[in-house]
């Protein structure tokens, strides 16, 4: 794997709609800048893009963990997206984000039971993407239904893959509107 260059973004939010957060809440997206080994070509065997998924997963996951500076236990929500440069294709973002990238992402997060949203999309240098985001170990907690928006001003040339990590410590602030709610999550199945 050919990594250009990581990036971290951590945002703290002291305030939200006027009203303070305390604790602050914080958001934390690690991004790596890949070369597409695949750029430029149809290739069938996507295994090698899978392998840098696995790589990626613990690194990345655990780079976000560092930057909100929390044990990983206490991560509360996660997603993960990828954006591909103009010689690659959108399956090339399935085989990094999907068969393998979620067992070390996990881990470094101290487990998670729901699934881990995604997003891809084709782009060129300085393309933003929303990471979705939701709450690690049951994807119907309301509070965390969110996104966070990452991009990367150089990136991705045409033969490179944006990929991005994002990790919070909170859901939205001062989430009010009804639904399940994280003391109230049983966190058996993912969902609930």
């Amino acid at each position: 794997m050919e990594v250009r260059k990581y990036v971290t973004v951590l945002e703290e939010i002291h305030s939200d709609g006027g009203k303070n957060m305390d604790p602050p809440g914080k958001r934390a997206a690690a991004i790596a800048v890949i070369r597409n080994p695949f750029a430029g070509q149809y290739v069938e065997d996507l295994g090698p893009l899978m392998d840098m998924g696995e790589q990626l997963g613990g690194i990345l996951g655990k780079m976000a963990v560092d930057a909100l500076g929390i044990a990983p236990e206490n991560a509360e929500s996660y997603g993960k997206a990828a954006i591909v440069g103009e010689k690659g294709e959108r399956e090339h973002a399935a085989a990094l984000l999907h068969p393998k990238l979620g067992k070390p992402f996990r881990d470094s997060v101290g487990g998670g039971k729901s699934l881990i949203p995604s997003a891809k999309k084709m782009g060129g240098p300085g393309t933003s993407i929303d990471v979705p985001i939701n709450f690690k170990d049951a994807a119907f907690v309301r509070s965390h239904f969110d996104a966070m928006t990452v991009r990367v001003e150089d990136a991705p040339w045409g033969d490179e893959i944006v990929v991005a990590l994002v990790v919070t410590d909170c859901g939205r602030p001062h989430p009010r509107i009804g639904g399940l709610r994280k003391e109230d999550a049983k966190m058996e199945d993912g969902l609930r």
